[in-house]
């Protein structure tokens, strides 16, 4: 029986045509982009008028028949009506608040005084001091307030963070002084923020910003920490507790998180007032397999979203995670 020889100049195409699909096989997917927050509003149209008049450079639009707020960065913030307030606080689950960038702090300060639909946020600096943006105290620990004290320092005044009340009881960071007003970040909590962070690269491919990465980078070994000593300025009066702290970046959103601040476990998201966060992927079903085969958990398994796909997974604290196909 006579061999058949494949000609040179074919056996090299087929090895090119096999280690082209190899490498994009093993190739990693690009990270996903920052979709969507989602929130369940007891009045989405009034949520919305909300929204858009404290923060002018969004607008009210709809996406997929759902209620949204566009924001100039390409990201929405989406409302599903709900009978009855959703839980915000209690239990506590993953995701705190979210936040906005603003040109000029204080400007936004005296608008929002001057509004009745809106609660401007207590904050607690040194000794109990309250003050509504953060540049009014001295920040540290007590030992690093009275170290400041002891040198004759002074707050810095100026720019700074404050918060405010939203529809449904949601907490609402100002972030200034920024180039222009945006969607800037969804503020959480973790368990294990540094095993969290390893968690969101490994399976999302998710960038670290250049502050909150380790040097050395940790490893699931070494990534649980316990938590610091509180420091001010703070939401509570007690002090926050902000070591460990980490997170992630989805394009220009950032994810962040310190350490839970009480010892009860995180609750899942679902139902509450933030019920989960959007990522948009570019090949669904190619991160289904990806996420699979890694043994991260389904929600909920494909579905169809209006004129998309999606799929809900959830993170290391109990957090909802969609991702939404976007071609």
């Amino acid at each position: 029986m006579k061999r058949m020889l494949i000609p040179a100049v074919v056996a090299s195409g087929v090895a090119l045509w096999t280690s082209d699909r190899l490498a994009q096989a093993q190739a990693p997917l690009p990270a996903p982009g920052f979709h969507h927050l989602h929130l369940n509003a007891t009045d989405p149209d009034a949520a919305l008028a909300f929204y858009t008049r404290q923060h002018p450079s969004t607008s009210k639009t709809m996406w997929n028949g759902i209620p949204a707020l566009a924001a100039r960065n390409n990201v929405m913030v989406l409302f599903t009506k709900v009978d009855r307030p959703p839980p915000v606080a209690e239990p506590q689950t993953a995701v705190w608040h979210f936040g906005f960038h603003v040109t000029d702090i204080r400007k936004q300060l005296d608008a929002y005084k001057s509004r009745p639909e809106v609660k401007v946020q207590d904050m607690y600096g040194e000794d109990g001091k309250v003050i509504l943006v953060s540049s009014d105290a001295l920040a540290g620990t007590q030992a690093e307030i009275d170290a400041a004290r002891a040198a004759g320092k002074r707050p810095e005044g100026g720019a700074g963070v404050l918060y405010i009340a939203g529809p449904d009881n949601a907490l609402i960071e100002n972030i200034g002084n920024q180039p222009v007003e945006r969607f800037n970040h969804v503020h959480m909590l973790q368990e294990d923020p540094f095993c969290a962070q390893i968690w969101y690269q490994r399976h999302l491919n998710a960038a670290v910003a250049p502050a909150l990465k380790q040097n050395p980078q940790r490893t699931e070994a070494n990534c649980k920490v316990p938590r610091g000593v509180v420091s001010w300025p703070a939401l509570m009066w007690q002090g926050m507790h902000r070591i460990p702290n980490s997170g992630v970046l989805f394009g220009d959103v950032a994810v962040n998180w310190p350490v839970n601040q009480n010892d009860r476990p995180l609750a899942p998201t679902r139902g509450h007032l933030v019920d989960h966060f959007g990522l948009s992927v570019n090949n669904l079903d190619a991160w289904v397999a990806k996420l699979r085969a890694e043994g991260v958990k389904f929600l909920q398994e494909p579905y169809a979203l209006g004129s998309t796909r999606a799929v809900m997974i959830e993170g290391p604290s109990k957090e909802a995670i969609e991702l939404v196909e976007v071609k």
